[in-house]
């Protein structure tokens, strides 16, 4: 066999032949496709953040979880001192918005009500592997049952 030696003038030519020639026509921009795929999800604390200045903020937004969100605690220190700061930084890494707030992190999470990170947390299992946010209800009086949204709204408003 015999080897050829590949020199700057040879390589040049080498890559002006193979280069495709320049159209005048450029290439459509990719357009995003919607698949209906619902990837963030509205909804509103039942009690509410308090930031340091005072301000309420109730209303917020969840994102879908990857496999990185939820393989990423695992290696958190916190997590390995205290298995239970797990819901924490999950929580932190897939909550996008809380009211005016978009840096939402475990200090953040730290500091909510119980009650709100309770939600949050069902919240996170119903988006997540159920894919919606409603829930199967039955009424104490009549005992009739229907589905509520857990993702905005008090009981009884429209």
């Amino acid at each position: 066999m015999r080897r050829r030696t590949v020199t700057a003038g040879s390589l040049e030519e080498i890559l002006q032949a193979t280069t495709p020639a320049p159209t005048s026509e450029q290439p459509a921009p990719a357009q995003r496709r919607d698949h209906g795929l619902r990837t963030d999800f509205e909804f509103e604390l039942p009690r509410g953040y308090v930031d340091e200045d005072g301000t309420l903020h109730r209303h917020g937004a969840m994102r879908l979880a990857t496999a990185r969100d939820e393989l990423r605690p695992q290696i958190d220190l916190r997590v390995k001192e205290n298995p239970a700061y797990l819901s924490v930084v999950l929580l932190s890494q897939v909550i996008t918005r809380l009211g005016t707030l978009t840096d939402v992190h475990a200090g953040i999470v730290e500091r909510m009500y119980a009650t709100d990170v309770a939600f949050l947390q069902d919240f996170y299992r119903r988006v997540n592997s159920e894919g919606h946010t409603r829930a199967a209800v039955t009424c104490p009086h009549c005992e009739g049952a229907f589905e509520v949204d857990l993702s905005g709204g008090r009981l009884g408003e429209s």
